[in-house]
């Protein structure tokens, strides 16, 4: 959206996010969406998706509970995307991120090695399957 001019992505990066994952998901791929989803609003949209095409939805929240490691990966976080501009930290610690009210595995990522993550997500992707 940026590389086509847009100023702000905001809602309508999830509306375009929430359209590809459901053509996606309608013609049988698996679908992994990595975003905040800070607001209800954003994971409501996710939720109609996976109703209108029949598929699960899995929801994972991972936290970083160490305030300093946290900061430390926000302004050492490497960029792959052009012209994406990394949050500050002041920005990312003032955001505000509404309580969940769905189903979800919640994972710190300040407590648990890269290999128990992902063995705590294959096993809660596993079990919300069946």
């Amino acid at each position: 959206m940026k590389a086509a001019g847009a100023e702000r992505v905001g809602p309508a990066g999830y509306a375009v996010a929430n359209a590809l994952a459901e053509t996606n998901l309608l013609l049988g791929h698996s679908v992994i969406a990595d975003a905040v989803n800070a607001v209800r609003e954003s994971r409501i949209g996710w939720r109609e998706v996976a109703a209108r095409a029949s598929a699960a939805l899995v929801n994972i929240h991972l936290i970083c509970s160490d305030a300093a490691e946290h900061r430390r990966r926000v302004e050492e976080r490497f960029i792959d995307i052009p012209d994406l501009v990394r949050p500050t930290w002041q920005a990312v610690s003032e955001h505000v991120f509404e309580p969940r009210d769905d189903d979800h595995l919640v994972l710190d990522t300040a407590l648990l090695l890269p290999e128990e993550l992902v063995e705590r997500c294959s096993s809660y992707v596993s079990n919300t399957r069946e």
